[in-house]
């Protein structure tokens, strides 16, 4: 059996019965973001978010950010109710895939129905000076080109359990124009992602595995 078939098992035993995968309403479940400030509209997604937390080396030997790549699949019908569980079930069976660096990869044998879509960095649409900033693309899975979102940060908290390994816990807010899936989004749950605490100036880029849980909300019509 291959480790994704086991990583499967594992997720779906935890989603039987009550906690069933797929798509289901989560517009009365609150986000579970710890100190992060509160949602000010419904949860309309919950994302199980599979990849790895991005960085380049800098000529004096430190580590910084260029983005993350991951592959969001869908909780919703957990209902929040055992996403620390999952997202750290999901973080030991892919860290068990040393050989691969992409989830698309690594979880190519998943059902299609349970993929949300996608989660990269791109450059910020208004300002191409002003860096990169995280979008979430779910177009495929709507076949509805507005089903993205470009994003930028509100606010950030250390993840409450061992936060020199895990990344931190995020609020973020979609960007005026910049697609129609969210207006806020919080990452939640994180397991791994921080990069080692120096580098060989030179050295390629490093790419570090991740999982966290992606919570989205929309302002209702």
């Amino acid at each position: 059996m291959s480790k994704f078939s086991l990583w499967f098992l594992a997720i779906s035993a935890l989603a039987s019965s009550a906690l069933r995968i797929g798509s289901c309403d989560v517009s009365n479940v609150e986000v579970q973001a710890g100190s992060l400030p509160a949602q000010e509209h419904p949860t309309s997604y919950i994302g199980l978010g599979v990849g790895t937390q991005n960085y380049t080396c800098s000529s004096s030997g430190t580590l910084t950010t260029s983005g993350a790549l991951a592959t969001v699949f869908d909780i919703s019908c957990t209902q929040g109710t055992g996403s620390q569980s999952i997202a750290k079930i999901a973080y030991d069976l892919w860290t068990l895939e040393s050989k691969s660096t992409s989830a698309s990869s690594a979880l190519k044998d998943i059902q299609g129905s349970l993929v949300l879509g996608q989660h990269y960095f791109v450059l910020n649409p208004t300002n191409a000076t002003a860096g990169i900033n995280p979008e979430w693309d779910f177009t495929a899975h709507f076949a509805d080109s507005n089903a993205f979102v470009i994003a930028t940060k509100v606010n950030n908290t250390t993840a409450p359990e061992d936060p020199t390994t895990n990344v931190d816990w995020l609020k973020l807010k979609g960007m005026d124009g910049q697609g129609s899936l969210a207006n806020e989004i919080y990452r939640t749950d994180t397991n791994g992602g921080q990069p080692p605490a120096s580098c060989e100036p030179g050295s390629d880029p490093v790419t570090v595995k991740y999982t966290a849980i992606y919570w989205f909300t929309e302002e209702q019509a």
